[in-house]
């Protein structure tokens, strides 16, 4: 099972200092919590496209691959590349760029965004959102798996004997997650593709997600790429950690209150219902370790540890924390789930060290 960080790439105020980084400072920020990441023990770290203030990751393949010559083991991947309003081509170019750089160490979500605005400034209509995920992503996988193809469709100009370059690192494309909030047919074309299926955990119960993943496993044993056990999930979720308990509630109160996403919510009720997870490293793991109940053993566990204007200093506190208490004891006692034929696609993660839970 892989263990790794998300991130939208907000520039959000700091509630409590009142400091608001540049995009300058958050880039390198980022860049320097992804590789201490990677020295805590971390396998994955994926970051969301977006186009719209606050946020700065509108070019990711670009901060991956910065990423990937800061870093050894770590998989570089998205939390969202938005396959709705971005050309199958420019996708499978750029990815496949950054694989040849990067080596067998790169992945990609795949989701339809949850900006509506964006869909016009890339002349797009909102309302073809499910047509568009489904055509470019067929055009998508031809382009890696094809040397040269020949295409026509609605949404864009047809090709003729096209080429996409580089090709994929070793004839084999990026592993691909689809992420999906409440799409039913989102979860159907990752079943029928055998790809893997990422819900993020946030803001909703966690109930709501467990059904899609159902509907999803079965889904992919019915395509025929193994039984449900071997489906391919993934599960984010918020996090924050401190020593003890009460002092994660009061150090995480104010960054809850200013995320926009949470407006009305209370900190204690989101953490009983939702994948949110704040307390100490024990009651981390005791959250993370009730997830396989609701679906099911999994391969990647994300935690979301910079929303809302979490300072750096925090980041880099918790990730020790997470490396020496609670990666260790995770990577021990969660349900493994069986690694299918499908799952191969994917990067492997070697080389870590059960010792303290460090590379």
């Amino acid at each position: 099972m892989q263990f790794g960080l998300f991130s939208v790439g907000d520039i959000s105020t700091d509630p409590v200092t009142g400091t608001t980084l540049t995009a300058a400072e958050r880039l390198q920020a980022m860049a320097r919590v992804a590789t201490h990441a990677e020295e805590a023990g971390f396998d994955v770290y994926a970051l969301g496209e977006h186009h719209n203030p606050p946020f700065l990751s509108s070019s990711t393949a670009t901060i991956l691959a910065y990423l990937a010559a800061r870093t050894s083991r770590l998989v570089l991947s998205t939390s969202t590349t938005l396959i709705t309003t971005n050309d199958p081509v420019t996708i499978a170019e750029n990815f496949a760029t950054l694989q040849n750089l990067a080596g067998d160490r790169v992945d990609l979500m795949l989701g339809r965004g949850n900006t509506p605005a964006v869909y016009p400034w890339f002349g797009k209509d909102i309302e073809a959102s499910i047509a568009l995920a489904v055509e470019n992503y067929e055009l998508l996988r031809r382009l890696w798996d094809e040397d040269t193809v020949s295409w026509s469709g609605r949404f864009r100009t047809p090709l003729v004997g096209f080429t996409a370059t580089p090709r994929p690192l070793h004839g084999k494309p990026p592993g691909v997650w689809h992420g999906s909030v409440s799409t039913p047919q989102i979860a159907e074309q990752a079943a029928r593709y055998g790809d893997g299926f990422f819900v993020n955990n946030l803001f909703m119960p966690v109930g709501h997600f467990a059904r899609t993943v159902a509907f999803y496993r079965q889904r992919f044993a019915w395509h025929g790429h193994g039984s449900e056990a071997e489906a391919i999930v993934g599960v984010g979720g918020g996090a924050y950690v401190h020593r003890n308990s009460q002092d994660a509630y009061r150090g995480y109160e104010p960054y809850f209150r200013a995320n926009r996403a949470n407006r009305g919510a209370r900190l204690d009720d989101a953490v009983r219902t939702t994948g949110l997870t704040v307390g100490s490293p024990q009651q981390v793991i005791d959250k993370i370790m009730s997830f396989p109940a609701q679906f099911g053993p999994y391969h990647r566990q994300l935690f979301g540890l910079d929303f809302g204007g979490v300072p750096e200093s925090s980041l880099h506190e918790q990730l020790d924390l997470f490396g020496s208490e609670v990666l260790p004891v995770l990577r021990r006692e969660m349900p493994q789930p069986p690694e299918g034929t499908a799952w191969a696609a994917f990067p492997a993660v070697t080389g870590f060290q059960e010792a303290g839970g460090v590379r």
